[in-house]
């Protein structure tokens, strides 16, 4: 749209100039006229080069990553898990496994979780509103909402409890202090995180052993998660610098013996990326074999 803008204003100033070197013969006034036209299309067309060319620089810093993971092989069938624990409760509620969830319909793979591994050299401004964000974690109907959660150290973690019995929240930290506190009905909790861990966290109830869920804290906001379908997109990544990216997965660990990616992945699931620009890792196909 800027491009375009530009391209008729330059048009009109080129116009002007035209008619203005016909019509040297023109009045004083009228010429004068001219003259102040002139500069007027001027100014406008140094201000709008000036303004595509900071839209440039901006686009040329940073770039977006995106692909897509899918099951190569018949896509396992839903599980449903069954409560052992205030049934009266719980048993109304159908709870799915959600440890491993591919779509039937397109073998998508939901809740691949993609990340940097070490923090940029710079980050861009566009997370700078979201820095100290509140980011949720609901027990309801006997499990959590979501299954997998994207937190940055800096961030809030509310943990909430929208269930008629009480739950705990048991996290599996390194770096951060959590407490495994007990959330009563309609209650909730905060926790700040000041530190990034190394490896995605796991969560779970105590009292009701079948929930569970996987947090994962970084000091960067450059996480995603697949979606239902399998996508991901990380945006506003750096360009130019040396960046490493893993592929973890609740129930295989790190997503390995991967084919079909446009970049060369390792054995432990990581790739190595220099952006340029955005780029798509194509359609990445996961062996069934190592969700066993």
């Amino acid at each position: 749209m800027a491009d375009s803008t530009c391209a008729l204003r330059i048009g009109g100033a080129v116009l002007f100039f035209a008619v203005g070197s016909r019509k040297i013969l023109w009045r004083r006034k009228e010429v004068l006229d001219m003259i102040h036209l002139q500069i007027k299309y001027l100014c406008l067309l140094v201000a709008c080069t000036a303004s595509t060319f900071s839209q440039i620089g901006w686009s040329a810093e940073w770039g977006n990553l995106k692909g897509r993971f899918i099951y190569d092989g018949s896509p396992p069938a839903p599980k449903k898990l069954v409560p052992t624990k205030d049934v009266a409760f719980c048993g109304k509620h159908k709870i799915p496994d959600e440890r491993l969830i591919v779509n039937p319909e397109n073998q998508g793979i939901a809740d691949i979780v993609i990340y940097l591994r070490r923090k940029p050299s710079r980050i861009s401004p566009v997370y700078d509103a979201t820095a100290t964000a509140e980011v949720t974690l609901d027990n309801i109907d006997c499990r959590f909402e979501p299954h997998v959660q994207l937190v940055r150290s800096g961030q809030t973690l509310v943990i909430g409890n929208k269930d008629a019995v009480g739950h705990n929240t048991n996290f599996t930290v390194f770096a951060n202090s959590l407490p495994n506190s007990l959330v009563p009905a309609l209650g909730s909790f905060r926790a700040k995180l000041t530190e990034t861990e190394p490896r995605p966290a796991k969560v779970a109830c105590n009292i009701h052993p079948w929930m569970s869920a996987v947090v994962v804290i970084k000091d960067h906001p450059y996480t995603a998660k697949t979606d239902k379908n399998g996508y991901f997109e990380i945006k506003h990544l750096p360009v130019g610098e040396n960046m490493q990216f893993q592929f973890w997965h609740e129930t295989a660990g790190y997503v390995r013996k991967v084919t079909g990616a446009k970049a060369k992945v390792s054995k432990k699931g990581r790739v190595k990326l220099n952006l340029d620009g955005d780029f798509d890792l194509g359609e990445i196909k996961v062996p069934p074999a190592i969700f066993e």
